[in-house]
C-alpha cells in the first residue's frame, strides 16, 4: 500500500513538470550584430573639357596669339567666366575674376593653361579651352590694280597667287609681269619679283612665295 501511494505521489509531482518542459518554447539565441560596412568615398568624375561652340579658325603649328585677335574662352560649367574677348594692343585680355591676362605671344593651349592656373584661386579644378575666332594680328596687304585691294588676314599659309585670287584677281590695267612683293626684315625692305603670266602658265614657280605677316603685294598699272 505504501509503495502504491509513493508511486502515485511521484507521478503527480513529476507529470506537470514534464508537461511544462515539453510545452515550453525553445530558447533562441539573440541575433549577432554585424558591423556596418565602411562608407566608400565616391570616385571623382574625370576632368571634362568644356564644349566649344561657334566659329573656330584653324591655326597652323607654331601659331601665336597677337593684338586684335579675337579669342573664345570656355570654362567648364562656368558660363559667367566664358565668352569671347579681343586681344588689346598691349597684348592683354580681360576676364572676370582674374582680370588682366597676357595673351600675345602665347599659343592658344598655353593661354588656356595660364587662365586655368589663375582661376584656381576662385574655382575648384577649373578646365579651360581657348580657341581662335578671328586672326587680325597677322595680315598681308595688296595694292594697285586688283579688284579688291586692302588688308587680308593671314590665317594659314598663303602664296602670292592665292592672295591675288582672294583680292578678286588683277584687272585689265595691271602690269601682270611687273608685280612685286615687299617685305620688311630687320628694318630693311626686300623686294621679290612676281611675273603673274609666267607663274599662271606654270613657269617660274619659285616666284610664288609663301607670304609672311606684313608683306605687301604691289600690282602696278601698265
Amino acid at each position: 500500500m505504501r509503495i502504491l501511494l509513493a508511486t502515485i505521489l511521484a507521478l503527480t509531482i513529476v507529470g506537470p513538470g514534464a508537461a511544462l518542459a515539453q510545452t515550453a518554447p525553445p530558447q533562441t539565441q539573440p541575433p549577432k550584430q554585424t558591423q556596418p560596412a565602411p562608407a566608400q568615398k565616391p570616385t571623382p568624375p574625370p576632368t571634362a573639357k568644356p564644349a566649344v561652340t561657334g566659329p573656330v579658325v584653324a591655326t597652323e603649328p607654331g601659331f601665336t596669339i597677337g593684338p586684335e585677335d579675337v579669342l573664345g574662352i570656355f570654362v567648364w560649367r562656368e558660363a559667367e567666366v566664358s565668352g569671347d574677348v579681343a586681344v588689346r594692343p598691349d597684348g592683354m585680355i580681360t576676364l572676370p575674376l582674374v582680370r588682366d591676362v597676357k595673351a600675345a605671344g602665347l599659343a592658344p593651349n598655353e593661354l588656356a593653361d595660364r587662365i586655368q592656373e589663375a582661376l584656381r584661386e576662385f574655382i575648384t579644378d577649373p578646365s579651360v579651352t581657348v580657341v581662335v575666332r578671328q586672326i587680325n594680328s597677322r595680315k598681308v596687304f595688296i595694292t594697285g590694280e586688283v579688284a579688291k585691294p586692302g588688308a587680308y588676314p593671314l590665317a594659314s599659309s598663303m602664296t602670292v597667287m592665292q592672295l591675288i585670287a582672294i583680292a578678286g584677281g588683277i584687272n585689265e590695267f595691271a602690269e601682270a609681269n611687273g608685280i612685286s612683293v615687299m617685305r620688311v626684315e630687320a628694318g630693311k625692305t626686300r623686294t621679290f619679283k612676281f611675273e603673274y603670266k609666267d607663274v599662271a602658265k606654270g613657269k617660274k614657280p619659285e616666284q610664288n612665295i609663301v607670304l609672311k605677316p606684313g608683306d605687301t603685294v604691289v600690282v602696278p598699272e601698265k
